[in-house]
């Protein structure tokens, strides 16, 4: 029989019980769910809304069916249709009236807030740590690239030099502000929903706050409505997760591009690329295609919840029922990606040769060579349009800026001097910049620590 089966005189229809069933996919939550019966049921007692003894039965029976359960000595029933509701049947089989008494003051709908909650809490740290250490190989890979010069990319054309180690720190800095990002989720999540009931507490006097401590929360929600009818938390996490699978389907874009014959500027070790069953040359980089596409698995999930919430009038309605898949399937696929990611990334091959002729190519330093007048004492704007016709000479003659001949520098600006070459040298461009954030050794030396003080700040204690 349903626990709530009194209201009505037909069983439900199998095929609307299987409708309406979510224990296939919010069993993962029994953890959360017990935890929180635990702390209610302890609360009951204390307040003498339930006699102490009986208070200690439940519990003590809660303890024993989560064990059973992590033994995978328990089988959930459909028939049940949700995770509390199978645990509360389980616990009412084996300590008999006593049982029927944990649901006292409380409604299906503040207890699944507070498990959804509880697990969307303890899932954050998780993410954070495996950020941290991709930051960790990051660093590490920026530290021993401060000096691989390399073309950088505007438009995905070559556009100034800059170094590997650069590159690496900006992909530092995005997901450090991904950790940010879910930090802020965290801290606005952490109000516990146990005790709002329905949608308007109870007449009992439940003690909403001893619940949140007990559970690890800072407080109980504010109010009881906003407590079971919102899920903005979870669509909170879902955008961070989005932008973080945006920073990391970028990055594997680039390792697509930069692994291929046409760039080769980096080469992915064998662990992790794949072959071809036709073309036995084939080195194939799987892994980053693989996050890349899965990115977009990521965005649907922040999609659905986000059209799931749209229309909804406060306060609980059986649609939200619809967030947990989403969520679930979003954190699963993070937490596959993250240390995929980081594994593959710290074992590729940089390549600095191929990096250093790629920037030799282009026209790279030619707004360095536009500074270079400019520091003479000519205008930009003027410096600009002489460096532009020193471009077309030299796609002309097959020269390239640091190899054109001094006269030919001279027939367009008196200014030019020997030092010219010396100012052109990829090098020079590169460590002139010591602009706060840019590609010079001492900048990027800085930027590495940066990034070693956040990441230890966030590194687990030992």
């Amino acid at each position: 029989m349903k626990l709530w089966a009194g209201r009505f005189q037909k069983e439900t229809d199998t095929q609307v019980n299987d409708f309406n069933s979510s224990i296939t996919f919010d069993a993962r939550l029994y953890e959360q769910d017990i935890r929180g019966s635990i702390a209610h049921a302890t609360m009951l007692g204390r307040q003498g809304i339930i006699e102490e003894h009986e208070a200690e039965k439940i519990v003590e029976g809660l303890k024993a069916i989560l064990e059973d359960i992590e033994d995978e000595k328990v089988e959930f029933s459909l028939d049940n249709e949700d995770i509390h509701m199978n645990i509360e049947a389980l616990l009412t089989q084996r300590i008999g009236q006593t049982g029927k008494r944990l649901h006292t003051g409380r409604s299906r709908n503040d207890q699944v807030a507070t498990d959804f909650r509880l697990y969307v809490k303890e899932q954050i740290p998780t993410i954070i740590d495996m950020i941290v250490d991709l930051q960790k190989v990051l660093i590490r890979k920026a530290k021993a690239n401060v000096h691989t010069v390399m073309p950088g990319y505007t438009h995905l054309q070559r556009a100034q030099p800059t170094t590997f180690g650069h590159y690496m720190m900006a992909y530092a800095n995005m997901l450090r502000r991904d950790v940010t990002r879910l930090e802020d989720c965290l801290e606005r999540m952490d109000e516990c929903p146990l005790g709002a009931g329905a949608l308007a507490t109870s007449t009992y006097p439940v003690d909403r706050f001893q619940t949140a401590a007990a559970l690890g929360f800072t407080k109980p929600c504010d109010n009881s409505m906003d407590a079971v009818s919102d899920r903005d938390y979870a669509i909170e996490l879902l955008s961070s997760l989005s932008i973080l699978m945006m920073h990391l389907s970028r990055f594997s874009e680039e390792i697509i591009l930069w692994c291929s014959w046409e760039f080769k500027f980096v080469d992915l070790d064998d662990a992790y690329s794949t072959g071809s069953s036709i073309m036995p040359q084939k080195k194939n980089p799987d892994v980053a295609e693989l996050v890349r596409g899965k990115t977009g698995r990521v965005y649907g999930s922040l999609i659905t919840l986000l059209t799931v919430m749209k229309g909804l009038p406060l306060a609980y309605n059986k649609d939200m029922q619809e967030d947990k898949e989403p969520v679930f399937d979003a954190i699963d696929t993070v937490e596959l990606c993250v240390p995929v990611f980081g594994a593959m990334l710290d074992t590729l091959t940089v390549r600095p040769k191929n990096m250093s002729k790629a920037a030799s190519g282009g026209f790279i330093n030619a707004t360095d060579c536009a500074d270079y007048l400019v520091k003479k004492g000519m205008p930009f704007r003027e410096a600009y349009m002489i460096v532009g016709r020193l471009v077309n000479m030299c796609i002309k003659s097959g020269e390239s800026l640091d190899t054109l001949p001094l006269k030919d520098f001279r027939s367009i600006s008196a200014l030019f001097d020997e030092d010219v070459y010396e100012a052109l040298q990829l090098k020079t461009c590169v460590n002139g910049r010591t602009v706060y954030g840019g590609p010079s050794e001492e900048s990027v030396n800085q930027q590495i620590q940066l990034m070693e003080e956040f990441v230890a700040l966030h590194s687990p204690k030992q």
